[in-house]
């Protein structure tokens, strides 16, 4: 009997788990299926360049699945029947059987944490809706990106160095770069200065409307164009389908990235939460790619007989591009607290572009798991 490993989603963390539990299972008794809702990898990292303008490579998954064996079927999952066993999608096969799941769905824009945001704002969380913001941008004089995160930061910066004559603004509900130090903070500031960035922290937005944004202190700030990078958001399939999932949607797994309710299951990625030391893995690639790999070695142990090893992430650093020719890399403890030691401008943009290129290779060639640096 042939065992039947389905991975949902194509992403950072689905891809790596579905090339790595091919490579494992090549000479065993076992197939693997990799479904998508499109037919090409995108780099969510480079989102907010592809919004700023900028050409990305064009990565087809039939060319990084090449000589793997994974059948990939582009659709789009609408519901899981853990209980059968199958996963229903709105194209053909519609219905597919699985002995082991791999869910990797990541996650997607939050539009619906403050009124308006899905009526009026423009997001970044996916190919579809930078194309948008990008198209808007071409006749808009103005923008104004919401979120103090790192997708906020790295948006507002590649708009103000790729347009010079776009005004941008960045609105935070908190502190800009919340969890970096004071020193990288200091440098983020300097840079907002340089490149004429309205920065405004502390500044709760409580509706976005057709000509800006109403703040929860009751003043408007007037815009043409608004860019939400304030929230994230994961699907709710897992809880549908009665999955164990935190109250944010994200499913319940083990040290080994199995539902703690469903052990033929493994979450990976933004999908899941991951303990670590009672908190969750951070969203993100530098996560997304280690759960990954990790996830097909573990898929390849079950099916093998061996007991599927704990997940281990560490933290290093965090990188933040700050245009094409500036950046900073926070380097941290491995629970991901900052230290002191940070490093800026061109060398830290060269560093964020190597890691984002060493990605790409990484979906290339997916070697053994070892625990990365974050």
């Amino acid at each position: 009997m042939t065992d039947h490993i389905v991975v949902l989603g194509a992403g950072y963390a689905g891809l790596g788990a579905a090339k790595r539990a091919a490579r494992r299972l090549r000479r065993a008794n076992a197939r693997v299926t990799l479904v998508n809702a499109s037919d090409r990898f995108v780099e969510r990292i480079r989102l907010h360049q592809l919004a700023a303008g900028q050409r990305l490579p064009d990565l087809p998954l039939a060319g990084l699945l090449e000589d793997t064996g994974i059948e990939l079927v582009v659709a789009r999952v609408i519901g899981i029947d853990p209980e059968a066993r199958t996963v229903r999608l709105n194209a053909p096969p519609y219905d597919l059987s699985y002995d082991v799941l791999v869910y990797a769905l990541g996650s997607a824009a939050d539009l619906d944490c403050v009124p308006g945001v899905r009526e009026h704002a423009y997001t970044l969380a996916a190919v579809d809706e930078a194309v948008r913001l990008r198209a808007h941008l071409i006749d808009s004089g103005e923008v104004t990106v919401v979120g103090g995160g790192l997708t906020g930061i790295e948006a507002a910066t590649e708009f103000a160095c790729t347009n010079p004559g776009l005004r941008v603004s960045l609105v935070s509900a908190g502190l800009i770069g919340e969890g970096l130090s004071v020193r990288a903070r200091r440098h983020l500031h300097r840079a907002f200065s340089r490149m004429g960035i309205a920065v405004r922290e502390h500044t709760p937005v409580a509706k976005v409307g057709t000509d800006g944004l109403l703040l929860e202190d009751g003043d408007e700030l007037r815009t043409e164009t608004v860019a939400w990078a304030a929230g994230f958001r994961v699907p709710h399939l897992a809880a549908t389908a009665g999955l164990a999932t935190d109250r944010h949607g994200r499913m319940l797994v083990d040290r080994s990235l199995r539902s703690v309710s469903h052990p033929e299951v493994f979450g990976i990625g933004d999908a899941a939460a991951a303990d670590r030391s009672g908190r969750p893995t951070r969203m993100a690639c530098q996560t997304g790619l280690p759960m990954g790999l990790y996830g097909g070695e573990a898929v390849a142990d079950l099916l093998t007989g061996r007991k599927p090893r704990h997940a281990r992430f560490r933290y290093v650093w965090q990188n933040i591009s700050l245009g094409r020719h500036d950046g900073v890399t926070q380097f941290t403890r491995s629970d991901d607290s900052p230290v002191d030691a940070v490093l800026t401008g061109r060398a830290s943009a060269a560093f964020k572009e190597s890691i984002a290129r060493g990605t790409v290779w990484v979906m290339r060639h997916p070697g053994p798991y070892r625990p990365l640096p974050q």
